[in-house]
């Protein structure tokens, strides 16, 4: 009978071992108060983990205008090609073109 009640406990002490530690009061040993990381270090944690996310944000909405832009032909200014167009035709001469460019660029 004895043998039983030792293959008994032996079988079980995995088992409730880990009950006992969960029983404690606190383990690691912080009492009843506020825990550390809720005080200045959790604050600051908590504004690095902000700065971080709002990188990633920034570099991603910036990848996605670069990678949308790559597709697009470089824009020019409308009003020199418009000053161009004309001069092209002969509506205005080369002193008109260039004074114009001027006041353009």
């Amino acid at each position: 009978m004895r043998r039983v009640w030792t293959w008994a406990l032996t079988g079980l002490a995995p088992w409730l071992l880990p009950a006992a530690a969960a029983a404690e009061e606190r383990g690691y040993g912080w009492g009843w108060g506020m825990h550390p990381m809720w005080g200045v270090w959790g604050l600051g944690i908590g504004l690095m983990m902000l700065v971080f996310w709002g990188a990633v944000i920034v570099v991603i909405v910036l990848g996605i205008r670069w990678f949308v832009s790559q597709g697009r032909p470089p824009q020019s200014d409308r009003a020199l090609d418009i000053l161009r167009q004309r001069y092209a035709s002969g509506e205005i001469g080369k002193e008109e073109f260039e004074a114009k460019k001027r006041d353009l660029g």
